[in-house]
């Protein structure tokens, strides 16, 4: 079984009731919602940022089109 850390937070009473409602729902913990919804949220920020590579390629583009990229991005 995974290691479980204890932490405290808040959240507001109408979040806290559709968490509620939901575990209760889907007969599961509320714990077990918040780490899914909480690695979701993490995977997408992770996956926002542009990888080195395709940041690697735009900054050699951009002194050649810089100008194309400032005119596209008007």
């Amino acid at each position: 079984m995974t290691e479980r850390v204890k932490f405290a937070t808040q959240l507001s009473p109408e979040v806290l009731g559709r968490l509620r409602a939901l575990a209760d729902k889907e007969g599961r913990q509320i714990q077990v919602l918040v780490e899914e919804a909480i690695g979701d949220f993490l995977e997408r920020k992770e996956k926002a940022k542009p990888r080195p590579e395709v940041m690697a390629a735009y900054q050699a583009t951009l002194a050649p089109l810089g100008e194309v990229y400032a005119h596209l991005a008007k």
